[in-house]
């Protein structure tokens, strides 16, 4: 129902996206039969495709042509999925929107392979584009991501690291994406500078506000609504922002300090998740992403009026209530 709502904001791309859709589907599509297996397990799961929506948003503040806008919104989709790829085999994770992970379908080396596997397609068609400018943003970009990764290797189950650690490693993780997703849509459709610039802040803005609401989401949902365990990310070690705000509570400190090494049954885990729920760390952590998204509204303020800017105006106020 949640994942309807969202996609009414944008259906005036409806067309747009199914012809992106069937691009993607093209794109992973190989000679080899356990390739095209394992990325399209990944790809028909579904997903937000949020990325591939800033895209063409952005677009549409400069000279909109879905031949063009396509060679940028693809390999953005398909980058973010060799990216959840790779993370489940760091995460060891064997549930993703619902449906086993590649890793836990096939096996740790499928999973690498086909991460990489993506990715190279994603490289291979950004190269269409003939900006120079479009690749250094985006090789920079997944510089930044990959580092984002190695950072949240290190500070895994490091309870005492500080709100600024868990902010600079969203950045890289998840608003950098997002932020070039928005900032190459108006690159490739010749937007000016100044409007290229307001975008890329939003889309900055934007992916703050997006990941901090989906880590309080993985302690407010159910398991079903989440397709994967509640506290998934505490369970496997990686600190997010309700968890640093609940440990200035001593009996929650102690619980999380006792459970971070441990093999939790199911009601502890629950337990914990319920801790957590119940404390002032989700009101927190909702104030914080609402700072970003009211930063990311800003700067549509400065922005041409119309349709597109609009719609992102929605969207950003969706992602803010947004429980899924």
């Amino acid at each position: 129902m949640e994942k309807m709502k969202l996609k009414l904001l944008y259906s005036d791309l409806k067309p747009e996206l199914e012809m992106i859709e069937k691009e993607l589907e093209q794109a992973v599509d190989s000679n080899s039969h356990l390739l095209n297996d394992a990325s399209l397990h990944l790809l028909q799961a579904g997903g937000k495709r949020i990325r591939p929506v800033f895209v063409l948003l952005a677009g549409k503040f400069g000279n909109y042509n879905i031949d063009v806008m396509k060679q940028v919104a693809v390999p953005l989709e398909l980058i973010h999925m060799a990216s959840l790829v790779h993370d489940d085999v760091i995460d060891d994770s064997e549930m993703r929107r619902g449906q086993p992970t590649v890793k836990a379908q096939w096996n740790n080396s499928v999973a690498m392979y086909t991460g990489d596997f993506i990715l190279a397609r994603a490289l291979e068609y950004i190269t269409e584009v003939e900006i120079p400018s479009v690749h250094d943003i985006l090789s920079k970009t997944m510089i930044e991501v990959c580092r984002g990764e190695i950072i949240q290797i290190e500070d895994k189950y490091k309870l005492d690291q500080n709100v600024r650690d868990y902010l600079r490693r969203i950045k890289r993780k998840t608003a950098l994406l997002i932020s070039s997703s928005c900032e190459l849509g108006a690159l490739v459709s010749g937007t000016d500078e100044k409007t290229a610039a307001h975008l890329r802040r939003f889309g900055y803005f934007i992916g703050m506000s997006f990941q901090i609401i989906d880590d309080i989401l993985d302690f407010t949902s159910t398991d079903e609504e989440l397709g994967k365990p509640a506290g998934s990310d505490f369970i496997q070690g990686n600190i997010t922002l309700p968890v640093l705000f609940a440990r200035k509570d001593e009996e929650i400190y102690r619980l999380l300090k006792e459970s971070l090494y441990k093999e939790l049954t199911d009601d502890e885990r629950l337990h914990i998740v319920k801790m957590i729920r119940n404390s002032p760390a989700i009101k927190e952590s909702k104030a914080i992403s609402e700072r970003y998204l009211n930063k990311a509204i800003k700067e549509l303020s400065y922005l041409p009026k119309g349709t597109a800017n609009k719609t992102m105006r929605n969207i950003a106020l969706f992602i803010g209530k947004r429980k899924f």
